[in-house]
């Protein structure tokens, strides 16, 4: 096991802007459409702003945790230091074969599809494109980590610019005809629609991980999180606002690629092309911080496992977890190629990572009660508001949103429970074998 650790480098700043790339990306361009369909313009921009306030609340308790145990890994470590150390395997495995591998593939097929379709590649094509995004990401990860961080801060802020190109476009077209009033949607509608508004949202627990490498923790990590989430639920209201007014709802509804099809109408052909360059570039941010985050979860699981001890080594010259960034490559590779032959493309992706994380976000709000409890003397810099009515609402949320999955996903959400569970016998088979090999 390596005996060197991660440093404080990032500026609050800095942090804030891979945070933000860790949660924003084009997947809120694609949702759009599957959430008008499940609810019509009933509170459509109203679940919006309620994703984000909702959002925050979960991440002042992350904060809380982030600054009192600073850690490179983050949402693992509080699981792990609340609920004991074969929970926390299982939540490492989680990221590593489901949510943040699984992410990776999605996006990565996301932009191949985009980056393809204007230059006519067929499926062999967009599948060559999409591996080696995958392989040039992880390259770029194990290169050196402050090149990679300051590629994150890039990639974001020209995907944010892009985001605004299509609120632009959503202001200068004449206003859609607004639809009549429709009655309340039923409660499965809001639940696949506020299912998809979190996926949307969903990174910020992923921001944790950043703690151990964060300057002035207690006031960076602040601004990394509530920061983050608050100038992107700005941008996904802006967003949705001008999709809506520029489409209508009948048409947003039933498009493929609406913000595409907005620019079209605002600036013909050339505002296409800027959004599916956009697109390209929000899945490349997105890759690359989703490779950062899992690398690390990896390598806090490895030091901890007595089985894993070979990912457990940060290099001490490039300054980042070099072996886990490797095995997290593969397995995005194999998921890459494996989802390639199914078919199922983004809705199925979905289906498979959403129970998972609504499981593990509630066991880690549920953290933030049981360490305040295990650990009422540690000082904390940072302390939730309304503590503990702020966690324990967010962990009737999660409650409600993993049966939500199972109910209204189908069978890609059972696939995802049975690739978890396939996490207890490896577990189980590991420990055995570094015990017999300790005798």
């Amino acid at each position: 096991m390596s005996s060197h650790q991660p440093q404080r480098h990032l500026h609050s700043l800095h942090a804030m802007l891979l945070a933000l790339g860790m949660i924003m990306s084009t997947d809120a361009l694609k949702t759009a459409p599957t959430i008008v369909a499940s609810i019509g313009h009933w509170h459509f921009l109203g679940l919006w702003i309620a994703g984000a306030a909702i959002s925050i609340v979960g991440g002042l308790s992350y904060v809380e945790m982030a600054a009192a145990f600073p850690d490179a890994g983050g949402e693992y470590s509080f699981i792990r230091r609340a609920w004991g150390e074969r929970v926390g395997t299982l939540y490492a495995w989680s990221r590593f074969a489901i949510m943040h591998t699984g992410w990776v593939a999605l996006m990565a097929h996301l932009a191949a599809d985009y980056i393809g379709a204007p230059l006519g590649l067929g499926a062999g094509g967009r599948l060559v494109l999409s591996v080696g995004l995958v392989a040039a990401m992880t390259g770029l990860n194990l290169a050196h980590v402050r090149l990679g961080f300051l590629t994150q801060a890039l990639l974001v802020l020209a995907v944010a610019l892009g985001f605004i190109s299509v609120i632009l476009a959503g202001m200068v077209v004449p206003a859609a005809p607004v639809m009549p009033d429709a009655p309340r949607p039923p409660m499965g509608g809001i639940a696949v629609a506020l299912i998809y508004i979190f996926l949307a949202y969903g990174g910020w627990s992923d921001a944790a991980t950043l703690s151990a490498e964060v300057r002035s923790g207690r006031r960076g990590m602040f601004i990394a999180v509530i920061g983050s989430i608050g100038l992107l639920g700005l941008i996904y209201v802006a967003l949705n606002w001008a999709l809506m007014r520029g489409l209508g709802e009948g048409a947003l509804a039933h498009s493929v690629a609406p913000a595409a099809d907005l620019a079209r109408i605002a600036f013909g052909w050339p505002g296409q092309a800027l959004v599916v360059t956009v697109v390209g570039i929000s899945a490349v941010a997105s890759i690359n911080s989703t490779i950062i985050v899992c690398a690390r979860t990896t390598y806090a699981a490895a030091r901890d496992h007595p089985g894993l001890g070979a990912l457990a080594h940060w290099h001490p010259t490039r300054g980042a977890p070099t072996r886990a960034a490797l095995a997290v490559g593969g397995v995005s590779l194999v998921l890459t190629l494996l989802s390639a032959l199914t078919g199922s493309g983004f809705n199925a992706m979905v289906d498979y990572m959403t129970p998972v994380y609504w499981l593990f976000i509630g066991m880690g709000m549920a953290a933030a009660i049981r360490l305040r409890i295990i650990h009422p003397a540690l000082p904390r810099p940072v302390r939730t508001p309304l503590f503990p009515l702020f966690p324990a609402v967010f962990i009737a949320l999660a409650a409600y949103m993993l049966y939500a999955s199972f109910v209204q996903l189908g069978l890609g959400a059972v696939f995802g429970a049975g690739v978890l569970a396939l996490g207890v016998g490896l577990d189980f088979l590991l420990r055995r074998r570094a015990q017999a090999y300790a005798k």
